[in-house]
């Protein structure tokens, strides 16, 4: 099993920047990838962004996001950030921390990002 935690969601203005996290603890060799998906209300839940695990450092954007938001990991604290610049009021969703392992896909509770007009 691996578990994750998202932190750094909050209330920001058009134009501004926040970052997130998202830590993992577990069996975390078993993770292949990991992404950032987001939830928007009377929506269902978008791919925002996806990196590779150790030497694969692969990045994938939505293309709502490409040019701003950049996708990051740090393996040695076991880490997963997305750095979120530009924010409009339409990026206004819970954004979830994904794992995935050959068989299992795990999720963060999620953080809510409010983007203020």
């Amino acid at each position: 099993q691996v578990q994750l935690v998202e932190s750094g969601g909050g209330l920001v203005q058009a134009g501004g920047s926040l970052r997130l996290s998202c830590a993992a603890s577990g069996r975390i060799e078993t993770i292949i990838y990991r992404r950032w998906f987001r939830q928007a209300p009377g929506k269902q839940r978008e791919l925002v962004a996806t990196i590779g695990r150790d030497i694969d450092r692969t990045t994938t954007y939505a293309d709502s996001v490409k040019g701003r938001f950049t996708i990051s990991a740090d393996d040695a604290r076991d880490t997963v950030q997305l750095q979120m610049n530009g924010l409009q009021p339409e990026d206004t969703a819970v954004y979830y921390c994904n794992a995935r392992s050959r068989s299992q896909n795990y999720w963060g509770p999620g953080t809510q990002v409010t983007v203020s007009s």
